[in-house]
């Protein structure tokens, strides 16, 4: 009888336990950390997320316009389709990011770490990509009228005068 109240009891904490837990978005604003996080189409505009740990996380079609993120860990995240316009990812480190038909208009991406990163269909226009590594990123139909390219290592490994 014993063992079955004591069954029961830790049943219930782990059940509590569980309840308890921040929605990943709570968790993110609270902490700036959450690694493989789902937060696919949240609205996250203007929140500093500035330092924020988000590695392979899904941001797919979130809006983070004018949002903080320099100096970000965002390295294998998906942010296709995200809505970065006037978005500050100075230093942000984007290796292999899926920025797939994202907003990045008027984006600041000075010195960002873009190696390998998806850029297929993003928008650019007037972004700052100066000393930013473009490395064998994908650019295929990427808009980047008007964008600041000085110091940029481009996906050919060449350096932008």
């Amino acid at each position: 009888m014993n063992l079955t109240k004591l069954s029961i009891a830790a049943l219930t904490l782990a059940l509590l336990w569980s309840c308890a837990k921040p929605a990943p978005q709570e968790q993110l604003l609270e902490t700036k950390n959450c690694l493989d996080c789902d937060l696919a189409e949240m609205q996250l505009a203007q929140a500093d997320l500035s330092e924020a740990r988000l590695n392979r996380s899904n941001l797919q079609n979130a809006n983070l316009r004018q949002a903080n993120l320099s100096k970000a860990l965002l390295d294998s995240v998906n942010l296709s389709g995200a809505n970065l316009t006037e978005a500050n990812l100075t230093a942000a480190a984007l290796s292999s990011a899926n920025l797939n038909g994202a907003d990045l208009t008027q984006a600041n991406l000075s010195g960002a770490f873009l190696r390998n990163a998806d850029l297929t269909n993003a928008n650019l226009t007037d972004a700052n990509l100066s000393n930013s590594d473009l490395s064998n990123a994908k650019l295929d139909g990427a808009r980047l009228e008007g964008a600041n390219l000085q110091g940029a290592i481009l996906p050919d490994g060449k350096i932008q005068p």
